[in-house]
């Protein structure tokens, strides 16, 4: 199939990301939320970051105003109607994931192959809310996703291989190198980072060493790039929590316990940088 329009929806931080390096790829691109505020900040972000990256001469001034030019806001899934692919990503919970791919089964082109960006639900409950499940798919895209090339490509149990090797195409297009991956609670990303991170948060919670020396630990150690802390406070401590939930109920193995230190920050609305408190405390 060529893919000429695409629609992602949710303007947050991994939507407004996929949408910016879509447009980037050539494709004609709407990017969708409810909210129009939240659509105004992603729209903002994403012409901030091309500002960027022409300052730093990563891409032309002309490349930066095609790609805008690609981009059109969305407030309505209606404007799915004309897309050959539509990329969910609204927030990790399956009641709503469900909700909006059974809308878009009911709006968009018999042709249309229906993604979810989730991190951690299962793509063949997703596509159950369809009536075309071999044409739905999971492409997991890495944060922030303009400079991780990382995609996981996650078959449901009815996705057709024609599907697949679409959705395999349009990833090399974005630039990104794709594997294939399971239908299994956290897949492959998720299923080994987040025990880890939870690792960490036990070793704080049990005063194994402070938050800044664990990070230093997994930075100078293991030569990570981030700890894990650091690393947890930037996804979000809440969406940390709740793929550690899917893993447990998913495989109900003990190992995959969330850390009652983890569960209290959360309660407390100590999210991580995008609520000014996490393990760390940040700044406007």
């Amino acid at each position: 199939m060529d893919i000429k329009k695409v629609m992602v929806i949710g303007a947050g931080q991994m939507g407004s990301g996929i949408a910016q390096v879509c447009a980037q790829s050539g494709f004609d691109v709407f990017l969708n939320d409810m909210s129009e505020q939240a659509l105004e900040k992603g729209m903002k972000n994403i012409e901030k970051l091309l500002m960027r990256a022409v300052e730093k001469e990563r891409i032309t001034e002309t490349q930066k105003t095609d790609t805008l030019n690609r981009l059109h806001p969305s407030t309505t899934l209606t404007d799915a109607a004309s897309c050959d692919v539509v990329i969910e990503a609204v927030v990790e919970n399956m009641e709503v994931k469900a909700k909006v791919f059974a809308e878009l089964d009911n709006i968009t082109p018999k042709h249309a192959i229906l993604a979810s960006n989730t991190s951690s639900l299962p793509i063949t409950e997703i596509a159950g809310a369809t009536s075309r499940p071999d044409q739905v798919i999971g492409m997991h895209f890495m944060n922030p996703v303009p400079i991780m090339k990382l995609v996981e490509i996650i078959r449901g149990l009815q996705t057709s291989d024609e599907t697949y090797q679409t959705i395999e195409n349009m990833a090399k297009q974005l630039a990104k190198t794709s594997v294939e991956v399971s239908d299994l609670p956290g897949f492959a990303a998720n299923r080994i980072l987040m025990p880890m991170i939870n690792e960490a948060v036990f070793a704080l919670y049990e005063g194994v060493a402070s938050v800044e020396d664990i990070d230093t630990v997994m930075k100078l150690g293991m030569n990570h790039p981030m700890g894990p802390l650091t690393l947890a406070d930037f996804i979000g401590l809440d969406t940390c929590l709740y793929i550690m939930e899917v893993l447990y109920e998913g495989f109900g193995d003990s190992k995959y316990r969330p850390c009652p230190l983890l569960r209290k920050y959360v309660n407390a609305g100590w999210l991580g940088k995008k609520s000014g408190r996490g393990f760390y405390q940040y700044g406007d």
